[in-house]
Parts: C-alpha cells; structure tokens; sequence
C-alpha cells in the first residue's frame, strides 16, 4: 500500500485529514492505529480538509484527534467531505 493520504491520531476517531487533495472517486489510504484502510472519497476533497472514514448518523459526534469537535447536520457515509456545511459546532455544555 502507498503512503497515507490522511491521518487519524486517535482510535476513536470517525475522520481523517487529509494530507494531499483528493478528487471525487479515488481511494484515500488511512492509518488508524495499527489498521490500514481505504475509503472512496465521495467528493472532491481540498488537502488539510476532512473525509469521513465511518459513517456518521445526523445528529452523531464528529471526532478529530480522540476529541467532539461538532454534530452532524446530516448522514455523512464514509467517504464524504465533513466540513462546516454538514457539521455545527457546539459547545462543551451540550456535550
């Protein structure tokens, strides 16, 4: 398998960063842990942006470096660009 084209810091992570461009169709290879996976980006996808490598129900935590950093707005399949339109960010109260 080539290099990662996203990292994931935590397990319990749902997304990846992204550390090239993607465009809509190719494979993205992630690290999670000790596992290597590969997801098919759903979307054109700008490099230091998001992809979902779980699916993630709307209303479900999004998870970045093993921390909440919002809720989704809507389905979000593995694959799809997680950025401010399908996410909303909430505060530590709401947790």
């Amino acid at each position: 398998m080539d290099m990662p084209k996203a990292i994931v810091m935590e397990e319990k992570d749902n997304v990846a960063t992204l550390i090239t461009s993607i465009d809509k169709g190719h494979q993205v290879q992630i690290e999670v842990g000790e596992k290597k996976i590969e997801v098919q980006a759903l979307d054109d996808i700008p490099y230091g942006h998001k992809i979902a490598f779980k699916d993630i129900d709307k209303g479900g935590e999004v998870i970045k470096y093993g921390e909440v950093i919002g809720r989704s707005t809507e389905h979000i399949k593995a694959g799809c660009h997680v950025h401010i339109h399908n996410i909303e960010s909430i505060s530590l109260g709401n947790l």
